[in-house]
């Protein structure tokens, strides 16, 4: 096609967690009062795109996420990666050849006279296949057993986002008579807590979250201490019967003389099964960094013990050093690729979402390209539900401050899948409404500077807020997601839908590409989603 030219910028603005459906009870975004988002989707072009599955990486119907999502959007392709990534290593016998393994293997067998070591494991104690999966946990159990490790300890990270919301002991059974299997080994659950709240922050929005999981896993320290994990899960469920898994408070588990059963000491081995990156990085950090100002880790060092993680964490700091997996790599990136053009480039979110707008939608990479910005606004610390319009007002402030500045702008609003993780309905149509008065003031500015607003989203979740059952549903989706292409310039004619097959998230690159008049895009890109 000929190529486009704007006076103003291509903005691209992710709705993340916002899918399409029927109207339904559960369905927060049909419900909101959304006039810009009806209009936008009633006039100008859309397409509802791909982004689970196959379609973003993933195995066939694995519900789709904001990291691959990103990474998919960033790349113009569909790079087998996230749980797929990591069962194919699993199949293939990757993970237990690794350096890693027969390390943490090594440091367990050779204990002090007297006894082994422990062989410690932690991670989002779940089967939802977004942050890990407990089947991956069960494997390397087997496998550590088969090698002669006896004493191993799991450190329970519940999720209650990708799963159901009350879920977890399902899975605590599910490990413990696995765990049963092995007759002569010492294999315990040792401590818990809602990822929320222990272990699992991300993007360094709340340290205190990691430090509370320091203080459970190593210090065996918390205000709640119980005999056996599943009695830890209904009693705070008795104290709070409304609350989450994801929220859960941390608890020890303790023996008869109610000393913990399972603390990380000095000489051990610790296994972080998580593949995703963005709520394992910190507590990486916390295991591996000699230089560690976040919080008090006492007299502890990074010799004391030998830390794993599933997979790479960080692509550019490359930690953690031991790692199961090899990441994997994305190449010709549209970041990249625009900064070789000479295109300035601003990327803007708040903090739970600033790492994905960035380091994921750039290929797993914090580095910039040139003539490349980020802004990133602090998150509330409080529950989402309390504040469900989230920093949508401050975003796109400093859109309207910046755009005229720079030639492609991309921006996250975390709204529909950070409150729709919640499953609280009203919090969440505020959500969708916050965000349809930002992108209003987008639009307004986006006409007066003569550019054009694509509208797209990472994955679905506010549009199923129920389960099939009428239960409360915290989880993604694996539904289509909208893409509008709103132009009110003298382009706006000069180009229809292409006829794509299967358009998803991979076609947005080259779409972007094409905006911006760069239509000898990569040859490795899905094609764009306009023609001529």
């Amino acid at each position: 096609m000929d190529k486009l030219s704007y006076d103003g910028p291509v903005v691209l603005a992710v709705l993340d967690g916002v899918g399409l459906a029927p109207d339904s009870a559960g369905n927060a975004v049909s419900k909101a009062r959304t006039a810009w988002l009806g209009h936008a989707s009633r006039d100008y072009l859309h397409v509802a795109l791909n982004a689970s599955g196959e379609a973003v990486g993933l195995l066939p119907g694995q519900m789709g996420n904001s990291e691959v999502g990103h990474n998919t959007m960033g790349s113009g392709q569909a790079i087998k990666q996230g749980i797929a990534h990591i069962e194919a290593a699993f199949n293939d016998g990757e993970v237990f050849r690794s350096e890693a393994w027969r390390g943490a293997i090594t440091r367990v067998l050779d204990g002090e006279v007297g006894g082994q070591r422990t062989l410690h494991f932690a991670g989002i104690f779940s089967d939802g296949g977004v942050h890990s999966h407990i089947s991956h946990l069960e494997q390397m159990v087997e496998q550590a057993y088969n090698e002669g490790v006896r004493r191993m300890r799991v450190h329970a990270i519940f999720d209650g986002r990708d799963v159901p919301p009350q879920a977890e002991p399902r899975f605590i059974r599910r490990f413990e008579d696995f765990a049963n299997r092995f007759k002569d080994a010492d294999i315990k659950i040792a401590s818990g807590g809602g990822r929320m709240v222990c272990v699992a922050d991300r993007y360094e929005n709340d340290w205190r979250v990691v430090a509370r999981g320091w203080d459970m896993m190593v210090n065996g320290e918390t205000d709640y201490y119980f005999h056996r994990a599943e009695e830890a899960v209904m009693t705070l469920r008795r104290i709070d019967p409304g609350v989450q898994d994801q929220y859960l408070p941390p608890f020890v588990i303790v023996d008869g003389e109610e000393k913990p059963v399972g603390r990380i000491e000095k000489g051990d081995a610790l296994i972080y099964f998580d593949f995703r990156a963005d709520r394992a990085i910190e507590i990486a950090m916390a295991f591996t960094y000699f230089d560690f100002p976040y919080f008090n880790r006492g007299d502890y060092t990074p010799d004391d013990v030998y830390f794993v993680g599933m997979t790479e964490y960080n692509s550019d700091t490359h930690v953690p050093e031991h790692r199961l997996v090899e990441p994997i790599v994305i190449d010709e990136t549209l970041n990249q690729f625009l900064g070789s053009r000479d295109i300035s480039q601003l990327a803007i979110s708040e903090t739970v979402k600033f790492g994905h707008i960035t380091y994921y939608f750039n290929g797993n990479s914090y580095d910039k390209a040139v003539g490349e910005e980020h802004v990133q606004i602090d998150s509330y610390i409080e529950p989402f539900e309390t504040r469900p319009w989230m920093r949508c007002a401050e975003i796109t402030d400093v859109a309207l401050e910046r755009m005229g500045d720079f030639k492609f702008v991309r921006i996250n609003y975390p709204g529909g899948d950070m409150v729709g993780h919640t499953a609280d309905m009203v919090a969440t149509i505020v959500a969708m409404e916050s965000i349809d008065l930002s992108l209003k003031r987008l639009a307004e500015k986006v006409d007066e500077l003569g550019g054009v607003l694509v509208v797209v989203a990472d994955h679905g979740n506010a549009e199923e807020l129920l389960d099939t059952n009428g239960a409360p549903k915290t989880s993604h989706t694996t539904n289509k997601v909208p893409c509008i292409i709103y132009d009110n310039t003298i382009n706006k004619g000069k180009y229809r839908l292409a006829e794509v097959m299967d358009p998803g998230l991979k076609n947005l690159a080259a779409t972007i590409a094409v905006l911006l008049g760069q239509n000898d895009y990569p040859k490795s890109w899905s094609p764009a989603l306009i023609e001529n």
